[in-house]
């Protein structure tokens, strides 16, 4: 029996029916009609000889194969993009300083930097991790020449990347205390979602005391992965031992956007801040939700 080879736009165009979830969008985003969506679906479904979608007049869902095939073909199509830039793409040489808000570390920080270092070697990437804030005051001062991290609520500089809901977060066995304020791991004073939680639970009335501070958002993370405190993160920079906590106030959005354009060093932004919106599309962690919920 001969093996037959996939069609890289036969999984791009299934690719991205499993992300929108729909075949209308889809075409949109492809510049093809539903039809032709659907039709190369089929391909793909014949190819295989497995369904990849349960379709219903109202929704997609994928299959079980589906499932499986959606984590192949997201690889594939990676390393076809990354074998093109590398060979077609024009030669792109020089020196980025790049900051980014350690909200974005957990989730695909070192997966998209390797990615990048391999398909632009001759690029010199120094990174540097830090607060939203204070990478921003580095860019302004010159010692940085792009950051990723949080726009600020009102702000409308930066290029978004992308919008995430802001939520609550402790270990799985988290419990509130009785009788006593909900404790607390947040980041030093300037920090959105640090303020945003004080706020929503001032507005809400409920009691709270702040238990355990870092600098670091790994170390805020730690505190409530040992069961010590309730803290705040965006969803997808869910960690493991992590869970959502249901039940208190909300906390809105936050967007991720590009700060800077390097002066003058566009030709090493552009394909870096490509490669950033097409990595967080991939990578979001669906959070698990905590069975007790606040009341």
């Amino acid at each position: 029996m001969r093996i037959p080879d996939l069609d890289l736009d036969l999984l791009r165009c299934f690719v991205t029916v499993a992300e929108r979830g729909g075949f209308t969008s889809s075409g949109a985003a492809l510049g093809l009609t539903q039809s032709a969506v659907s039709l190369k679906v089929k391909r793909l479904e014949d190819l295989i000889g497995r369904r990849v979608f349960d379709r219903t007049s109202r929704s997609v869902a994928l299959t079980r194969d589906g499932e499986a095939l959606l984590g192949y073909a997201r690889r594939i199509l990676a390393l076809n993009d990354e074998a093109v830039r590398r060979m077609v793409a024009p030669a792109v040489a020089g020196r980025l300083r790049l900051g980014v808000a350690d909200h974005f570390v957990p989730r695909t920080l070192a997966p998209l930097l390797a990615r990048f270092s391999r398909t632009y070697p001759e690029v010199r990437l120094e990174v540097e991790v830090g607060r939203s804030h204070d990478l921003r005051a580095e860019q302004e001062a010159g010692r940085l020449d792009l950051v990723l991290g949080k726009r600020r609520d009102g702000e409308t500089v930066g290029r978004p990347i992308f919008t995430e809901a802001v939520v609550w977060a402790a270990a799985p066995d988290w419990r509130p205390p009785e009788g006593r304020p909900l404790p607390l791991a947040l980041l030093p004073p300037g920090c959105m979602f640090r303020d945003r939680a004080l706020a929503a639970l001032g507005r809400a009335n409920l009691a709270h005391e702040v238990v355990f501070v870092s600098a670091s958002l790994l170390g805020v993370a730690a505190a409530a992965q040992a069961g010590f405190a309730l803290t705040v993160l965006g969803r997808g920079g869910f960690l493991p031992g992590l869970v959502e906590v249901p039940g208190l106030p909300a906390l809105g959005t936050a967007e991720m956007c590009v700060f800077g354009d390097a002066g003058g060093q566009g030709a090493l932004v552009a394909p870096l801040i490509e490669m950033l919106r097409e990595g967080v599309g991939d990578a979001p962690l669906a959070a698990q939700t905590a069975s007790g919920q606040i009341r």
